[in-house]
């Protein structure tokens, strides 16, 4: 009886450690050739937008001012649903822009 209790003891803090390395995990960063980035005009580094393509980009439009940015206060990369499962930079900056309220 005890060893069945230990098995399912250790099962669950297995489990549990497990559970949570993967939350903890970094998600990969948005490449600017991934064909959804290049769609959408990303780069990493908001002041390397193409002007002439995007005459409304300024400079203080990036990532972290986004209203679609998910990354903490002061982070230096978050999470954006137009990029599923990526990271984008906080200094980064795509056409989908929309600046926080």
């Amino acid at each position: 009886m005890t060893n069945r209790r230990v098995f399912i003891l250790q099962s669950v803090i297995g489990t549990s450690v497990l559970a949570s390395g993967a939350a903890m995990a970094a998600a990969p960063m948005v490449a600017e050739t991934d064909a959804n980035a290049k769609g959408l005009g990303y780069v990493a580094d908001t002041a390397k937008a193409d002007a002439a393509k995007y005459p409304k980009h300024t400079a203080a439009q990036n990532c972290s001012n986004c209203a679609l940015y998910q990354g903490k206060a002061g982070s230096t990369s978050g999470g954006c649903p137009l990029f599923a499962g990526k990271e984008v930079t906080a200094k980064g900056w795509c056409s989908a822009y929309a600046k926080k309220a």
